[in-house]
């Protein structure tokens, strides 16, 4: 008897719990729902399933059985002819563990992703330990960059900020429906495009979610992408020319020249968190200027032109007042999917690449006379709903990102702070951690790109344990571990211990 009922008790999520083909019924009064599949999916071994069809990566550990349900929200025939509805997807895991997790998008979304709660988990899925995950198409179906649904407004709306309101919402009636009882904590987890869905779950429905992590935000992309223009603008401007005039930016820098760059910033910049490791942590404390590898005569493999250290500094500063420049980083050189910024810029909607000159005053005042172009920025910091109700908010932003800069989300953060009673109060409920040398969400040859921030949301919603510090890993620096730290502290070597062990750093201001 005593077994039984400690079974009992070990497991209380379970009893209420309906088959998976039941779902295949499911209706929610206020919307028009069409489950087209509700089905259960066996455990499987670590190393067996794929993350994303499309990508060669596995989940690295076992997965339990589960309720797979597909369906589409207010199916339609939009603009053109073309059909529109909101996808989504609901994992509901045979050991739930009573949360709910909803897994951001990326890019322009357009398909249903796998619901693994993946994101910012380090290498424990969310649904591998029991959460709940939805995910969703926000509305259209597409390639990852394919804008075409934008020519239907209900279409655009649905991708800026309509349609995770509405999955939210059906996602939690599934859940009860299906275990007898509704969530006792639910979590939003996101990067760049999810990383701009979790701003908006704390801004227009600051009420349904508990914790929430925004990586790398893609905030409000006209600006960015303004940036961006601007920094291929400065580069173009400095670059070789062609016999007709035309700039060859590829011929700016050499690759030895890239190594250069990037060598002056680590002897400049690294040892300031108390090693020499090939990490810039101290980042506020970086006073890395280009000026100093300026050749005082012909150049040579030693230094720069004049003209490539000015186009350099132009770069990287940006369009002073309307979008901040990008910090130097370590991983600025990096080759991969998206070149670090020392490369080509690569703009998923670029701008004219041959242009040399490029008037930011008025792209930004285009910006602001464009009201549809800023439906889906995520700017609002007044968050007093949010928090009220004991909401957690995490953002974390790798400082190598060269699509979004990490100084706008540093920014946004800042003015959050001083909005809802200062930085002193504002850190009981948010926290911003700033990745060394990690890229866009992800990778980079100087950074430890692999941490646990849906722990630490759940743990600080929870249990009251507040993040100051989270333990990073990464594939570029096997063995070594790093806290990272909540802003405005770094991590900082104690100077004694092995440096590749997280616990002999401190974080510091």
């Amino acid at each position: 008897m005593k077994s039984i009922l400690l079974t009992i008790l070990a497991a209380p999520v379970l009893l209420g719990q309906q088959p998976c083909a039941d779902l295949a019924k499911f209706q929610m009064p206020g919307m028009a729902i069409t489950i087209t599949k509700a089905e259960q999916v066996p455990a499987a071994a670590a190393g067996s399933v794929r993350a994303n069809p499309a990508a060669p990566v596995m989940v690295p550990v076992a997965l339990p059985s589960y309720c797979r349900v597909d369906g589409v929200i207010d199916q339609r025939t939009g603009v053109g002819g073309k059909s529109y509805g909101i996808g989504f997807a609901v994992t509901l895991p045979d050991n739930w563990n009573a949360r709910f997790l909803f897994q951001g998008g990326g890019g322009l979304n357009g398909s249903i992703q796998m619901p693994l709660g993946a994101g910012a988990a380090g290498n424990n899925p969310g649904l591998a330990r029991g959460y709940a995950v939805v995910t969703t198409d926000t509305g259209h179906q597409g390639a990852v960059f394919d804008g075409s649904f934008f020519a239907d407004q209900q279409a655009s709306l649905d991708f800026y900020y309509v349609a995770i309101g509405r999955v939210a919402v059906l996602a939690k009636e599934i859940i009860a429906q299906h275990y007898g009882r509704a969530p006792a904590h639910s979590y939003f987890v996101g990067c760049s495009t999810g990383g701009r869905e979790a701003m908006i779950m704390s801004q227009r429905y600051p009420s349904y979610f508990d914790g929430i992590v925004s990586g790398d935000p893609a905030m409000r992309t006209g600006h960015s992408n303004l940036g961006l223009a601007y920094m291929e603008a400065a580069y173009n401007a400095a670059a070789p020319k062609d016999a007709e005039g035309k700039p060859l930016p590829a011929q700016l820098f050499s690759d030895g020249d890239r190594k250069l760059i990037v060598g002056a910033l680590l002897k400049a910049c690294d040892e300031k968190d108390g090693l020499k490791d090939g990490m810039i942590f101290a980042a506020r404390a970086c006073d890395f200027d280009p000026a100093s590898l300026s050749c005082q005569g012909a150049k040579t493999d030693d230094c720069l032109t004049p003209r490539q250290v000015a186009g350099l500094k132009k770069a990287f500063a940006g369009p002073q007042g309307i979008y901040p420049g990008f910090p130097y980083d370590a991983g600025i050189d990096d080759q991969s999917f998206i070149p670090g910024l020392l490369r080509k810029v690569v703009i998923p909607v670029a701008p004219p690449s041959l242009r040399t000159e490029y008037d930011a005053e008025k792209a930004a005042a285009d910006l602001a006379a464009d009201a549809n172009s800023r439906l889906g920025d995520t700017t609002a910091t007044k968050l007093s709903t949010f928090s009220a109700h004991g909401g957690k908010l995490l953002f974390y932003h790798g400082l190598s990102d060269p699509w979004f800069s990490p100084l706008d989300t540093l920014g946004y953060y800042e003015k959050m702070s001083r909005e809802n009673g200062g930085a002193e109060k504002v850190q009981a409920w948010s926290r911003l951690y700033l990745v060394p040398g990690m890229g866009h969400c992800q990778g980079g040859s100087a950074t430890l790109d692999s941490f646990d921030l849906l722990s630490a949301v759940t743990d600080w919603v929870e249990k009251g344990t507040a993040p100051d510090e989270v333990v990073a890993t990464g594939k570029s620096f096997p063995g070594r571990s790093r806290p990272l730290c909540a802003y405005p502290k770094h991590a900082q070597y104690s100077g004694q211990g092995d440096p590749n062990d997280a616990k002999n750093f401190a974080c510091r201001e």
